[in-house]
């Protein structure tokens, strides 16, 4: 118990009553309730990793791992789900995109930089690395096909062909022939440099773990209603877009426990597993999460398709290839590092000047 009151990030737990009382009771400002229900959802989803952990320890790897990637990101499907019920089409795909390239972008380059400046070039198993790079290239083509036949056929897609859920469908299968591979691959052929180093010794009972993993998913359900009620006045309030929102800051509140442990690892010199939880996480949020919310999202009478912007593909073509090449060779250094965290920060500059971009060139059309 004392390691949790140590840990800086459990304190943020008290933003839980404090967001739910601020919302029924005390009606504060919108923009408060926000940040209250942002900074709760972040050690709930760090509990919710923990007791999956917890549960994998007891289960077995093959059912353990299954568990990892199945709640790998709960917060951030829960968060998208609430913005899908109150048609928020456009925040749920753009966090989408944004999941992805930050990701790649943002938590690899931090992973990257931060290994490299401790312990110089790095190395870890490239034929993983190869397979992953692999999947999320395959897994952008598969993102990138709705939208080019939308753009095609003028934006009437969903009237002509059920696409999107046709590829949601492929991507869901081989999401789960990744998994049921990377159960059954030879484990001569995984990790073998931290195999002893990581063996997790559990901490909490079945019982525990279960009603930990129960009371976090459903703080986070409730947080993420608050959160979403606000987003609106947020997007008022701060001048902020709806698409900024949802590529920049949603992401990042979602899986900020899980980045940070990336980058923790990375330190400690164990870039297989850093690369693991980066590369996954991508791979998790394209070929599951993205297609399971577009069937979400005929449950709430506002189909959302797997049609993308013309930015946010520009963003995806960009944060894949440029990770893939960098886990080619099976080696990482500091600068490797700093050119995605580069890449994401003039992303990130880009969507946040682009609705003002947007209004400009309207006027001047006008």
């Amino acid at each position: 118990m004392s390691e949790y009151v140590r840990n800086p990030l459990y304190w943020l737990l008290i933003a839980i009553p404090l967001a739910l009382l601020g919302e029924t009771m005390l009606h504060l400002d919108p923009l408060l309730i926000f940040g209250l229900s942002c900074a709760a959802i972040i050690p709930l989803a760090k509990l919710v990793g923990e007791s999956t952990e917890e549960l994998a320890v007891h289960t077995g790897p093959k059912l353990g791992g299954l568990l990892n990637a199945t709640l790998g990101n709960a917060a951030e499907l829960i968060i998208t789900i609430f913005a899908l019920r109150e048609g928020l089409v456009d925040l749920v795909r753009a966090s989408i995109t944004g999941s992805i390239i930050g990701n790649l972008l943002l938590v690899l380059g931090l992973s990257l930089f931060v290994g490299g400046v401790k312990h110089g070039t790095q190395k870890f198993n490239g034929r993983n690395a190869r397979m992953n790079a692999t999947l999320l290239i395959m897994a952008f083509v598969a993102l990138i096909v709705p939208s080019l036949f939308d753009a095609a056929i003028t934006g009437k897609l969903s009237a002509e062909v059920p696409l999107s859920e046709v590829t949601a469908i492929v991507m869901i299968l081989l999401y789960g022939m990744n998994v049921y591979y990377s159960f059954k691959t030879d484990k001569s052929v995984t990790t073998r440099d931290s195999a002893a180093e990581d063996i997790h010794h559990a901490k909490w009972s079945v019982r525990t773990a279960i009603i930990v993993l129960a009371l976090s998913t459903v703080g986070i359900v409730l947080m993420s209603e608050t959160l979403v009620g606000a987003v609106e006045a947020v997007t008022v309030t701060l001048g902020l877009s709806e698409f900024f929102i949802g590529i920049i800051l949603i992401p990042i509140i979602g899986n900020v426990a899980e980045h940070l442990v990336a980058v923790q690892v990375a330190y400690k010199n164990k870039m297989e597993l850093s690369l693991a939880i980066s590369l996954g996480s991508s791979l998790q949020i394209a070929l599951f999460v993205a297609p399971v919310l577009v069937f979400v999202s005929l449950l709430f009478g506002s189909p959302m398709l797997l049609v993308f912007n013309t930015f946010e593909l520009v963003a995806l073509a960009g944060a894949t290839f440029v990770a893939a090449f960098i886990a080619q060779d099976g080696e990482s250094n500091w600068l490797e590092g700093a050119l995605l965290i580069g890449v994401y920060l003039i992303l990130g500059m880009a969507f946040l000047v682009l609705p003002a971009a947007e209004s400009a060139l309207h006027a001047a059309g006008g």
